[in-house]
């Protein structure tokens, strides 16, 4: 097992990455607050975890609520039906929540833990690749609304994560690459070794080797706790966490979430955001092409769809990244070296728009 701490002064946490972590008991119990439990998961993995979970607290018992699977239950009538069950279960404010599955279960359950009686503790304990190594870790929690993704929520940091890196093994396989989008971001927004290192071995963590997997996500899970460390609320660096987000949500709004999994879009929005970069001058397109083959490699996404660039272009103008009317993009100036900029050539913007998007 491999552990690692966000540094958050009084918030921080540790983060635990290993196999069957879910199975132990001691190390769980460790973390866990005083009062009542409320787990919280989803309809996929309870019948796969839920049971291990429980045998791992005894003797300690909790209530449990298993919600419906998929980004699109990612709503306030979800974050409602958890409130409930907190409330139905009578847990107090030294009880907690904990987290058993993907994104979705862990931003739902997140924000619950960050509104009922004005903030009780949670755990996470991710049960995906993509989870594990970007939705489980920093303290974004929250639900999507019909006019963009995440535009409800709230910063609320868990107390713990346990990334069981056995649970790997009964993803989808489209699951384990949508969660790889996240995976190869790491390497081009913050270290081209790291990327390096993806490319040689991709077919190991494809082939869900446990090693491999264990040094995607703690070096995944390194490379975000330091920047959330220097910018918990995303007043600055950590915004670069966001490269390929806002084409991302953008595709993942105009399709109901529903025809892209969260990192098939990231995917695309990676594609799109590293075209500019290189139709900016800013990389090379040999460099472009490096990351278009990756991804490719990866079984991801990187053509164009057709949802419309002026469509597009009304959703991403909704992005939390806009400031005084300027849409800020994450882009590159290097493979490993990401920037926020608000400074970028509006014709060079378009184009990608309509090169992504379609006219």
């Amino acid at each position: 097992m491999q552990s690692l701490t966000i540094e958050l002064g009084s918030r921080s946490y540790p983060i635990f990455i290993g196999e069957q972590l879910l199975r132990d008991g001691a190390l769980l119990t460790q973390h866990l607050p005083r009062g009542p439990l409320l787990i919280v998961t989803d309809e996929t993995v309870a019948p796969l975890y839920l049971d291990t979970l429980l045998e791992s607290l005894e003797p300690r018992t909790a209530a449990t609520l298993a919600i419906p699977a998929g980004e699109q239950h990612k709503t306030l009538q979800t974050f409602g039906r958890v409130i409930d069950a907190l409330v139905t279960a009578s847990i107090p404010r030294d009880g907690g929540l904990l987290a058993l599955g993907g994104g979705v279960v862990g931003d739902i359950t997140g924000f619950a833990a960050a509104t009922y009686q004005r903030g009780i503790a949670f755990l996470q304990a991710p049960t995906t690749l993509l989870s594990q190594v970007d939705s489980a870790v920093g303290g974004k929690t929250g639900v999507n609304h019909p006019a963009g993704k995440n535009l409800v929520g709230a910063f609320h940091q868990p107390r713990a994560v346990f990334c069981d890196v056995a649970t790997l093994r009964t993803l989808s396989d489209r699951e384990l690459r949508a969660g790889l989008a996240e995976v190869i971001k790491y390497g081009l927004i913050a270290d081209e070794a790291f990327l390096r290192w993806l490319e040689t071995e991709l077919d190991r963590i494809l082939a869900r080797d446990p090693a491999a997997l264990t040094r995607a996500v703690a070096r995944s899970c390194e490379i975000k706790a330091r920047i959330v460390s220097h910018d918990e609320r995303e007043a600055g660096e950590r915004a670069l966490l966001n490269f390929g987000h806002t084409f991302g949500h953008a595709i993942e709004a105009a399709t109901h979430y529903s025809q892209f999994l969260h990192g098939e879009a990231v995917a695309l929005g990676m594609w799109m955001a590293t075209e500019m970069s290189a139709r900016l001058g800013w990389i090379e397109t040999a460099q472009a092409q490096r990351v278009r083959r990756l991804l490719q490699r990866a079984g991801l996404p990187a053509a164009a769809t057709n949802i419309g660039a002026a469509r597009a272009a009304e959703l991403m103008r909704r992005d939390k990244k806009v400031l005084e009317g300027r849409l800020r993009l994450v882009l590159l100036r290097g493979l490993g070296a990401a920037v926020v900029t608000a400074d970028y050539d509006a014709k060079a913007y378009q184009e990608t728009l309509v090169q992504g998007f379609g006219t």
